[in-house]
């Protein structure tokens, strides 16, 4: 059974991830930062620490094919911490790891970075792999660093490299504005944003895995980037009417002019929040087709059925 290592298991992505994997027939280890119980589909484990310049990764690569590398110091908006503490686990730890990987002699890493690296908003065409990077922060700019580490490694050894540049992840155990705006609809608060005609491309995490496990499996080009999202753009009022359908709760939408909203967000000193929610961010995942005959198999609209029957699940009767 082929051995493939994912850093981040316990994670939002990881977890499912693993599922996934093991389901598929591989025999999944899981690299972590301390010692804990893992569910039955993780059949290994390794606990190699923080991860960093100078994480040993020897062991926990002995018989590894195939590197899956999700873990990261997740972005914060309007982080302004130092960006060294993106730095040290986002890029030198990718880059070692990367290096590692070439010296155990692993097929293939794939390593799960963010369409942030493309930039923050869509003013035209959609984000392609192929544009140039235009990173907006410091979180980004760790992950742009990580890549050029990766995709140099793929030139001067026989290590394969695949990126996945990922636009905003929902599924089960979502956190931050996602989270937040489920809370909202389910408590049927009138949200002052049925003006918006934005478009934004989301991934569910079932399409994401099912991209990796597609990337896992190969034949793939040597090293590639590659953008993932669900195949439908939504605008920030027709997610939330759907999300509100999948509720079976009737939203109030109410359609308050842009610049009333945008009059708001800059004097509450929320232009970043305004900036998400209201503005465009595309990506176009025609090229990810084309190099690996992949489309999404799950629809948007199941997407957020599904992770409507988590969040009912958890969070129903708050």
């Amino acid at each position: 059974m082929r051995r493939v290592l994912v850093t981040g298991a316990t994670g939002f992505v990881g977890r499912q991830l693993c599922e996934s994997l093991s389901q598929h027939g591989y025999r999944v280890r899981a690299a972590l930062r301390s010692d804990r119980p893992m569910p039955s589909c993780i059949a290994e484990k390794f606990v190699v620490g923080e991860i960093g310049a100078r994480t040993i990764w020897t062991q926990a690569l002995d018989g590894i094919e195939c590197v899956v590398h999700c873990a990261a110091r997740a972005h914060v908006l309007n982080d302004s911490r130092e960006s060294s503490l993106y730095q040290e686990p986002n890029a030198h730890g990718t880059e070692q790891l990367g290096r590692a990987c070439a010296e155990a002699d692993v097929r293939r890493i794939i390593f799960l970075s963010s369409v942030k690296v493309n930039g923050e908003r869509t003013s035209g065409a959609p984000f392609t792999s192929r544009d140039s990077p235009n990173p907006r922060d410091a979180y980004a700019e760790s992950k742009l660093y990580a890549e050029n580490r990766l995709l140099e490694l793929a030139l001067k050894s026989a290590l394969e490299v695949a990126i996945v540049r990922a636009p905003l992840i929902y599924g089960p155990d979502v956190r931050a504005n996602f989270l937040r705006l489920m809370h909202l609809i389910h408590r049927r608060v009138p949200l002052p944003l049925g003006a918006v005609n934005n478009a934004r491309s989301l991934v569910s995490v079932w399409n994401l895995c099912d991209l990796i496990i597609r990337l896992v499996q190969g034949p793939v080009p040597k090293s590639g980037v590659f953008m993932v999202s669900d195949g439908r753009d939504l605008s920030t009022a027709e997610l939330i009417r759907r999300i509100g359908a999948a509720m079976k709760r009737r939203n109030m939408v109410i359609p308050v002019p842009m610049t009333v909203l945008q009059a708001i967000s800059a004097m509450s000193g929320r232009q970043a929040e305004f900036e998400r929610l209201c503005g465009s961010l595309e990506v176009d995942i025609s090229l990810t087709g084309t190099q690996l005959g992949w489309t999404p198999p799950i629809s948007i609209d199941e997407g957020l059925a599904r992770t409507v029957r988590w969040y009912l699940s958890r969070y129903g009767n708050s």
